[in-house]
Order: structure tokens, then sequence, then C-alpha cells
């Protein structure tokens, strides 16, 4: 990109927060403008059918992701409802996460719709965190068609409160002078990792803003909330040291699917899981790095949830490889239990590439050789076009044969 007139202050640590406005429905309605205006959800409609995304029309009704279809429906029964299209929803992210690494190569993907930014070697060249912010906002609608609310912080964590405050298609700057007094009247339910189960907490403790929080000593935070209400008490003054981490640095790379209905059919979940295997195994290639272990992972009807593992040795980033070691864990799993699954994901334990143990192999075995330039023509395919480009012949099949609610990478509800 062109050098930018940097009339901003250049901030020593700058973070920006990425997250695509009601990503899936947004889709939905840029490629069928009849939709526009009106109250749309997408997800199942089977009897496990969940909202995976509700526009801010359908949120009007008090319609939300996560949300049981049925549900959705009874509050709204005029929205359009749509199937979730994931192979467009996976094109659109590439595209997506590329503006974002066009401002920085330090991103960090939390789902498709949404990532972190670090932009404090990027001002010299390209402006401030602001400046790159607006950026960033009017690429996405320039070249997607879509709208991106983006928060600009000194942390994470607070970039990521800043996204959020003015939805949809905002931009909000919270610099390190304002962040205590922008955060204290927020309630504690909009804190980054209070859910359902975690709010009761608070609210027994006497703590129902984020500067409830903020007034408390270190000390008073762990005896109301316990060994972590430190670190809680950190969240709410805004202070977050963690890093941006991007593919390159992530330990572990993974995926995983929750089904509209149980599911018993060896030849889907094998399916499924190749698919998985596959996005897996790109993501752990494009951020040069190789498998160490891989970690099936499956959920039964009534929660209960087992992981089985296999080492590799050599370490690898074979596609092939990897799917071998996963469909032999499931495989495996199978001749210990015959029932469905609600839930099955994959997942592998990364290490650097460069400071891997790598045994050279003396007699280079050919079938590998062709197994790398095959994963090679994939990578290629799916930087170009999306990582639905291309399907093994299992998982074709198999898609085609099961629809599925929510995944860690795809499918997943999602918040924007």
């Amino acid at each position: 990109m062109a050098k930018s007139e940097n009339i901003d202050p250049i901030w020593h640590k700058c973070v920006l927060h990425a997250d695509m406005d009601a990503f899936f429905a947004s889709v939905e309605e840029l490629d069928d403008p009849t939709l526009r205006g009106r109250p749309v959800l997408v997800g199942g409609e089977g009897g496990r059918g969940v909202v995976a995304a509700a526009n801010y029309e359908a949120r009007n009704f008090g319609c939300h992701s996560a949300m049981p279809m049925a549900l959705a429906l009874a509050k709204c029964p005029h929205a359009a409802v749509r199937a979730p299209r994931f192979d467009r929803y996976s094109e659109i992210s590439l595209r997506f996460m590329n503006i974002l690494r066009d401002q920085s190569p330090l991103v960090e993907p939390i789902s498709v719709d949404e990532a972190f930014v670090d932009v404090s070697g990027s001002q010299l060249l390209l402006g401030s965190g602001p400046t790159i912010a607006m950026t960033i906002r009017a690429r996405v609608y320039e070249e997607l068609k879509l709208t991106v609310s983006v928060g600009v912080a000194t942390s994470k964590f607070v970039a990521k409160i800043a996204s959020d405050l003015r939805k949809p298609n905002g931009l909000t700057i919270i610099s390190s002078e304002q962040t205590r007094g922008i955060l204290a009247p927020l309630a504690i339910s909009k804190m980054w990792g209070v859910g359902p189960k975690t709010l009761p907490k608070f609210i027994n403790a006497g703590i129902h803003t984020f500067g409830d929080l903020q007034n408390l000593s270190e000390e008073q935070a762990r005896t109301r909330l316990g060994e972590s209400g430190g670190q809680w008490r950190q969240f709410a003054l805004g202070i977050d040291e963690r890093e941006v981490i991007t593919e390159h640095d992530a330990k572990s790379i993974g995926q995983e699917e929750t089904f509209e209905r149980n599911v018993g059919d060896m030849n889907v979940l094998r399916a499924v899981l190749q698919e998985q295997c596959d996005r897996v195994s790109l993501r752990l290639r494009a951020g040069d790095g190789l498998a160490k272990c891989v970690t099936l992972k499956v959920r039964l009807a009534n929660f209960d949830t087992f992981s089985r593992q296999k080492k590799l040795n050599p370490f690898t980033d074979s596609t092939k490889t990897i799917w071998q070691a996963a469909d032999g864990l499931l495989a495996a799993w199978r001749r210990e239990s015959a029932l469905p699954l609600r839930l099955i994901g994959m997942s592998v334990e990364r290490v650097e590439r460069a400071g891997a143990q790598v045994q050279p192999e003396l007699f280079p075995d050919a079938a590998a050789e062709v197994q790398r330039k095959l994963d090679s023509i994939t990578d290629a395919v799916a930087r170009k076009y999306s990582p639905e480009a291309l399907h093994r012949g299992v998982a074709r099949a198999g898609s085609r044969r099961n629809k599925r609610d929510a995944t860690n990478d795809g499918p997943r509800p999602e918040a924007g």
C-alpha cells in the first residue's frame, strides 16, 4: 500500500480488533438483496436447529446467535431463514483476512469473522492506528460490500471491548489515558470471557460494572472471585499483556463441529473429520509449522466429552499423515463405543519447523514426495479461491449427506 501521511500520534503499542457485522446474515443479504431490511436468521431448522447468526433487524425482536431456532421463530415468525453456506463464508473470510494482513503480518484470527491485528510496527509506513482502522473499513466495504466494526486500543482486551461499543459499522478508539474511564460504567456482562455461567459469580460478589471491579484491591478481588479475581481486575483496568498470536506462533491448531442431529454413521463422521484435517493442515503449513501430535475430540448426546491422542514421529505437515492419524483414532474410538456423536473435532500440537528436530530421510519416499506436491497445489488453490475449493473424495461425499450447525472456524454461532 502507498505510504500515508501520518499526522496522528503513533502509539507505542496499538492493537485493532476487526469484527464483521452479523457476518453470516450479511453475506446472505449480499447475495440475495431481497433480504435487505428484513429480519434474517441463519441456521438449521431441525429439532435441534440453532441460530448461527441473526441480522440486526432480527435482533430487535430478541433473536441472537446460539438461540434455538424454534425460539427465535417464536419471537420473530416473519423472519427469513437461510441454511448456512459455509463454503461461501469461508471464501469471504479468506479475503477479509488478506485485507488485514495487508496492514500487518501480526494477525490473530479468532473465528471466520473477527481477528486481532497488531499494527504497532505498521504505523510509520501506513499511518496511525486509527488511520489503519479506517483503511480496513474502507477496503472491506469497497472489496467485499460488507461492513466491519473496528476497535483501536493498546491491548487485545480493550480493543475487543471497543469494537463492540459502536456496532454495526463502527470505529471506536480508546487511548491508554481514556481506558479506565470508558470501561468503568460498562456492565460486567460485557467483559470478554464473562458468560451466563460466570456472570452470577460476579453479581453475587456485588460486582455489576467494570468500575466495581476497578475499585477493589487485588486481594479483595481474589477474596470475592477466587484465584482468578486478580486477572479479572487487571482486565477491568484495561491491563492486558497478551500478544497477538499468529498461526505461525500458535501452539495448537484445531477445528470442531456440533451436529444438528446426533450422528452415528461412520461415513459421515469420517467425511467431516477429513474436512477438518484438510483445513487444519492448510493452516499448519501457512504458519510454517509441523504437527507433533494429533488429538481427536468427541462428545456424546449427554455432553460427555472424550479425547484421544497420537504422537507423530517424525513431525509432519502432510495432510495425508495427519488424516491417517485422526482416522485411526476415530476407528479406535468406534471400537470402544457405537454411540452416536453430538460433536467431533480434531487438533494438532504445533511446533516451529525451524526448531524441530527432524530426522533427514536417507531414502526419500517417492509417495511422500508426491503427497508434498499435492499439498502444495491444494494450498495454492485455497489461497487463490477458498479452503473449500477442493475436497478429497470421502469429504465431498460425506459433506453432501450431512447438514451441520456449528464449527470452530466455519459454521459457529457468530456474535458480530
